[in-house]
Protein backbone atom coordinates (compact mmCIF):
# COMPACT_ATOMS: atom_id res chain seq x y z
CA UNK A 1 0.00 0.00 0.00
CA UNK A 2 1.41 3.33 -1.07
CA UNK A 3 1.23 6.36 1.21
CA UNK A 4 0.92 9.68 -0.50
CA UNK A 5 2.70 12.72 0.80
CA UNK A 6 0.41 15.66 1.50
CA UNK A 7 0.66 18.49 -1.00
CA UNK A 8 1.68 21.94 0.09
CA UNK A 9 3.58 22.79 3.22
CA UNK A 10 1.69 20.55 5.64
CA UNK A 11 4.73 18.47 6.54
CA UNK A 12 6.38 19.85 9.63
CA UNK A 13 9.87 19.83 8.10
CA UNK A 14 8.69 21.71 5.01
CA UNK A 15 6.74 24.23 7.08
CA UNK A 16 9.75 24.76 9.35
CA UNK A 17 12.06 25.26 6.35
CA UNK A 18 9.68 27.85 4.88
CA UNK A 19 9.53 29.59 8.25
CA UNK A 20 13.33 29.69 8.60
CA UNK A 21 13.75 31.08 5.10
CA UNK A 22 10.88 33.57 4.91
CA UNK A 23 10.14 34.82 8.45
CA UNK A 24 13.14 37.17 8.90
CA UNK A 25 12.67 38.85 5.54
CA UNK A 26 8.91 39.05 5.97
CA UNK A 27 9.38 40.65 9.39
CA UNK A 28 11.74 43.23 7.92
CA UNK A 29 9.40 43.90 5.01
CA UNK A 30 6.50 44.45 7.40
CA UNK A 31 8.66 46.53 9.71
CA UNK A 32 9.40 48.85 6.79
CA UNK A 33 5.67 49.10 6.15
CA UNK A 34 4.57 49.54 9.77
CA UNK A 35 7.54 51.26 11.37
CA UNK A 36 6.96 49.11 14.47
CA UNK A 37 8.87 45.89 15.17
CA UNK A 38 6.21 44.45 17.50
CA UNK A 39 3.39 44.97 15.02
CA UNK A 40 5.53 43.48 12.26
CA UNK A 41 6.27 40.41 14.42
CA UNK A 42 2.56 40.01 15.19
CA UNK A 43 1.67 40.15 11.50
CA UNK A 44 4.36 37.57 10.69
CA UNK A 45 2.92 35.28 13.34
CA UNK A 46 -0.60 35.73 11.99
CA UNK A 47 0.64 35.13 8.43
CA UNK A 48 2.28 31.83 9.38
CA UNK A 49 -0.81 30.79 11.30
CA UNK A 50 -2.86 31.33 8.15
CA UNK A 51 -0.26 29.40 6.16
CA UNK A 52 -0.69 26.46 8.53
CA UNK A 53 -4.47 26.68 8.22
CA UNK A 54 -4.13 26.61 4.42
CA UNK A 55 -1.06 24.39 4.20
CA UNK A 56 -2.54 21.91 1.70
CA UNK A 57 -3.37 24.72 -0.74
CA UNK A 58 0.07 26.37 -0.79
CA UNK A 59 3.00 24.82 -2.63
CA UNK A 60 6.38 25.15 -0.91
CA UNK A 61 7.92 27.09 -3.79
CA UNK A 62 5.03 29.59 -3.72
CA UNK A 63 4.85 29.91 0.07
CA UNK A 64 7.09 32.99 0.26
CA UNK A 65 5.00 35.06 -2.11
CA UNK A 66 1.81 33.79 -0.50
CA UNK A 67 3.05 34.84 2.94
CA UNK A 68 4.07 38.29 1.72
CA UNK A 69 0.63 38.83 0.18
CA UNK A 70 -1.15 37.62 3.34
CA UNK A 71 1.08 39.80 5.55
CA UNK A 72 0.42 42.81 3.37
CA UNK A 73 -3.34 42.18 3.47
CA UNK A 74 -3.27 41.91 7.27
CA UNK A 75 -1.33 45.18 7.41
CA UNK A 76 -3.91 46.94 5.22
CA UNK A 77 -6.79 45.64 7.36
CA UNK A 78 -5.07 46.90 10.50
CA UNK A 79 -4.60 50.32 8.91
CA UNK A 80 -8.31 50.49 8.12
CA UNK A 81 -9.15 49.64 11.74
CA UNK A 82 -6.73 52.30 12.98
CA UNK A 83 -8.48 54.92 10.86
CA UNK A 84 -11.78 54.11 12.54
CA UNK A 85 -10.20 54.19 16.00
CA UNK A 86 -8.49 57.53 15.33
CA UNK A 87 -11.74 58.98 14.07
CA UNK A 88 -13.41 58.43 17.45
CA UNK A 89 -10.48 58.58 19.81
CA UNK A 90 -10.07 61.52 22.14
CA UNK A 91 -6.71 61.48 23.74
CA UNK A 92 -4.68 64.11 25.46
CA UNK A 93 -0.95 63.76 25.60
CA UNK A 94 1.38 65.88 27.61
CA UNK A 95 4.88 66.86 26.66
CA UNK A 96 7.47 64.15 26.98
CA UNK A 97 9.85 64.57 29.88
CA UNK A 98 13.33 65.64 28.94
CA UNK A 99 16.45 64.37 30.58
CA UNK A 100 19.94 65.73 30.47
CA UNK A 101 22.28 63.45 28.55
CA UNK A 102 25.93 63.43 27.55
CA UNK A 103 26.88 65.26 24.35
CA UNK A 104 27.73 62.09 22.44
CA UNK A 105 24.38 60.53 23.23
CA UNK A 106 22.58 63.66 22.09
CA UNK A 107 24.49 63.79 18.81
CA UNK A 108 23.75 60.11 18.20
CA UNK A 109 20.05 60.66 18.78
CA UNK A 110 20.03 63.68 16.47
CA UNK A 111 21.79 61.76 13.71
CA UNK A 112 19.47 58.78 14.14
CA UNK A 113 16.46 61.09 13.90
CA UNK A 114 17.84 62.77 10.79
CA UNK A 115 18.40 59.38 9.19
CA UNK A 116 14.91 58.15 10.10
CA UNK A 117 13.36 61.40 8.84
CA UNK A 118 15.31 61.15 5.60
CA UNK A 119 14.16 57.59 4.98
CA UNK A 120 10.59 58.37 6.09
CA UNK A 121 10.56 61.31 3.66
CA UNK A 122 11.08 59.05 0.69
CA UNK A 123 8.08 58.17 -1.48
CA UNK A 124 6.49 54.87 -0.36
CA UNK A 125 7.71 52.70 -3.24
CA UNK A 126 11.19 54.20 -3.17
CA UNK A 127 11.44 53.72 0.62
CA UNK A 128 10.50 50.04 0.40
CA UNK A 129 12.98 49.36 -2.39
CA UNK A 130 15.72 51.33 -0.62
CA UNK A 131 15.26 49.47 2.67
CA UNK A 132 14.92 46.04 1.07
CA UNK A 133 18.11 46.62 -0.90
CA UNK A 134 20.25 48.46 1.63
CA UNK A 135 19.05 46.88 4.87
CA UNK A 136 18.12 43.35 3.80
CA UNK A 137 20.68 43.08 1.02
CA UNK A 138 18.15 41.90 -1.56
CA UNK A 139 19.08 42.17 -5.22
CA UNK A 140 16.88 44.17 -7.58
CA UNK A 141 15.60 40.96 -9.17
CA UNK A 142 14.55 39.61 -5.77
CA UNK A 143 12.84 42.87 -4.87
CA UNK A 144 11.01 42.87 -8.19
CA UNK A 145 9.68 39.35 -7.53
CA UNK A 146 8.76 40.23 -3.96
CA UNK A 147 6.83 43.38 -4.86
CA UNK A 148 5.46 41.92 -8.09
CA UNK A 149 6.89 44.71 -10.25
CA UNK A 150 9.49 44.80 -13.03
CA UNK A 151 13.20 45.00 -12.30
CA UNK A 152 13.27 48.28 -14.24
CA UNK A 153 10.65 49.70 -11.85
CA UNK A 154 12.85 48.67 -8.92
CA UNK A 155 15.83 50.44 -10.52
CA UNK A 156 13.76 53.60 -11.04
CA UNK A 157 12.51 53.55 -7.46
CA UNK A 158 16.03 53.08 -6.12
CA UNK A 159 17.30 55.92 -8.30
CA UNK A 160 14.47 58.16 -7.04
CA UNK A 161 15.31 57.25 -3.43
CA UNK A 162 19.01 58.00 -3.83
CA UNK A 163 18.42 61.29 -5.66
CA UNK A 164 15.91 62.39 -3.02
CA UNK A 165 18.28 61.52 -0.18
CA UNK A 166 21.17 63.36 -1.83
CA UNK A 167 19.09 66.47 -2.55
CA UNK A 168 17.26 66.81 0.73
CA UNK A 169 19.72 65.32 3.18
CA UNK A 170 23.22 65.84 1.84
CA UNK A 171 24.71 65.76 5.36
CA UNK A 172 23.69 62.16 5.95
Amino acid sequence: METTEPDGVCQEATYHAVFQEVAPRLRNFLYYRTGNAEIAADIVQESFLRLWENCAKVLPEKAGGWLYRVGENIFFKQKEKEKVVRKYEWRMTGPEPTYASPQDELEEKEFQQQLEDAIAGLPDGAREVFLLNRMDGLKYREIAELLDISQKAVEKRMHRALVTLRELHAGI
